[in-house]
């Protein structure tokens, strides 16, 4: 019996303690938002924190409170934009989709050394060590940390220089976070030419410890028709709204410091495809197989000269003279 009371005493407790806890939940539930898991569902879920927040939930809350605008996650683009405005029932408006690229071109190659770093392959603990071993305070220290912490592998040290791979880069930005040098900076996607310096020094400084760096001599200025491009002190820079891609920086920039993706300037591809067209043209008379009876226009040049009279007045005299010592001049200074 004694059993029985123990029994039915710790079933009363636990029925007191289950109506408590029940009574609790009501009084201090915490009631979260319908949409909050919607929106969550919605976004890519990387976690990348792109957006500036813990990661796509916190991100999601953030949008739902008014802290975020519907366009907050950089990864997801105008498709994930598009579905969010329609949970919250506002407009999206366009989205631009970015990448990240790396303001520099100091590589092992051009950029000059001022000791042999052999401490932790890190970026920041470089950086204290004198701004790292390159000498020039604003360049890639190329030691990889923004590689070891993108999250889609779209970042690699080519030659002592971070490149990203555009078509992996999703924009989330943690790169851009991540370089001490804060030269990593985020572009629209499809932007074709960036300005790959970040120097902040004065040219003729530049030219002691960078073979490529942007002196700011401002002659990308002075052909940019749509005013896209300024020197800011001494660095060029690009504003991409106003871009249109003409590639006249490119061509006119002496230190080659402007230019396209891979490195490639559309100036100079251009320039290879006409020379391409111009080389047939270009051949030697002898090459050319006449179509017709009629004389090339080289055996008509000679008719003419041996056809003309041999007592013409004395200044045409003069001038034929001119006229026919001058190729053989040419020629035998230029065999």
């Amino acid at each position: 019996m004694t059993i029985l009371y123990a029994i039915l005493w710790f079933a009363g407790i636990a029925l007191v303690l289950g109506a408590m806890l029940a009574l609790a939940s009501i009084v201090f539930e915490v009631k979260v938002d319908p949409k909050i898991p919607e929106i969550t569902e919605v976004l890519p879920g990387a976690n990348c924190g792109g957006c500036g927040f813990a990661g796509c939930s916190a991100c999601a809350e953030a949008i739902v409170r008014g802290d975020a605008k519907v366009t907050a996650c950089p990864v997801g683009g105008q498709a994930v934009a598009d579905q969010i405005a329609s949970i919250m029932g506002v407009e999206a408006g366009s989205v631009t989709r970015m990448r990240a690229q790396v303001m520099c071109s100091g590589t092992r190659d051009n950029a000059r050394q001022k000791y042999i770093y052999e401490g932790p392959h890190d970026c920041a603990a470089a950086m204290r060590l004198g701004g790292g071993p390159k000498e020039c305070p604003n360049g890639c220290i190329g030691f990889g940390t923004c590689e070891l912490l993108c999250p889609q592998d779209a970042i690699h040290v080519e030659n002592g220089v971070a490149v990203v791979r555009a078509e992996k880069c999703i924009g989330c930005g943690i790169c851009v976070e991540s370089c001490p040098k804060h030269i990593i900076k985020l572009i629209p996607f499809d932007a074709p030419v960036h300005v790959g310096c970040s120097s902040l020094d004065k040219g003729a400084l530049t030219r002691t410890y960078c073979e490529v760096g942007c002196i700011g001599c401002k002659m990308c200025t002075k052909v940019c028709e749509s005013g896209a491009i300024t020197v800011n002190g001494a660095i060029a820079s690009i504003d991409y709204e106003k871009c249109t891609h003409c590639g006249k920086c490119v061509e006119k920039c002496p230190r080659k410091i402007i230019v396209f993706e891979e490195g490639k300037a559309k100036i100079e591809e251009s320039v290879i495809e006409e020379a391409k067209v111009e080389e047939p043209i270009n051949e030697a008379p002898d090459a050319v197989t006449p179509t017709s009876e009629e004389p090339t226009p080289a055996v008509i040049t000679e008719k003419v000269k041996t056809e003309e009279p041999d007592t013409p007045t004395a200044p045409d005299s003069a001038e034929n003279q001119a006229e026919e010592t001058t190729p053989d001049s040419q020629t035998a200074e230029n065999p």
